[in-house]
C-alpha cells in the first residue's frame, strides 16, 4: 500500500517571501518616522526648564538622525555631535580637564523624550509587523 502525501509548503513558502518583501520596507518607513519624532522631542525638551535652556539654538540643531538598513536590519541613530550633552543630560558634579570645578545638576531631555516616544514606537511597528495584506 503506497501513502500519498500532499503539502502546500511552495505556496506558504511563497507567501511568507511575499510578506518579507512588502514588510521591510515598511518597517523602514516606521523607523524613520519615529527616529524624526524621537528628535523632536528631543529638541522641543531641550527648549529649555525642566530641560536644559538653550539660548542659542546651536545645541537644540545639533541633534539629528539617521536609519540604516543591513539586511533585514533597520538601525535608527538619534544623536547629537555636542559635547555638552551628556553633561546636560546627567549632570556633572566634580573638576574637569582644566580643573575648573563644576556642580552641574542634570537637565534631563533624552530620556524622558525616548519614554514618550518608545510606547507609539513599539505600538506602531507591532502595526507594522502584524498587519494583513
Amino acid at each position: 500500500m503506497a501513502l500519498s502525501v500532499n503539502s502546500n509548503a511552495t505556496q506558504i513558502a511563497a507567501q511568507l517571501d511575499a510578506r518579507a518583501a512588502r514588510t521591510l520596507p515598511e518597517v523602514v518607513a516606521t523607523v524613520q518616522h519615529y527616529a524624526m519624532l524621537l528628535e523632536t522631542r528631543i529638541k522641543a525638551k531641550a527648549s529649555g526648564r525642566p530641560g536644559p535652556n538653550a539660548p542659542t539654538g546651536d545645541y537644540r540643531r545639533s541633534w539629528t538622525h539617521d536609519v540604516s538598513t543591513n539586511g533585514v536590519v533597520v538601525t535608527a541613530s538619534v544623536g547629537t555631535n555636542k559635547p555638552q550633552a551628556r553633561r546636560l543630560e546627567y549632570g556633572f558634579v566634580g573638576a574637569d580637564s582644566l580643573g575648573r570645578v563644576f556642580n552641574q545638576p542634570p537637565y534631563p531631555h533624552v530620556g524622558p523624550a525616548v519614554e514618550e516616544i518608545r510606547p507609539l514606537f513599539i505600538a506602531a511597528l507591532g502595526d507594522t509587523i502584524g498587519s494583513d495584506p
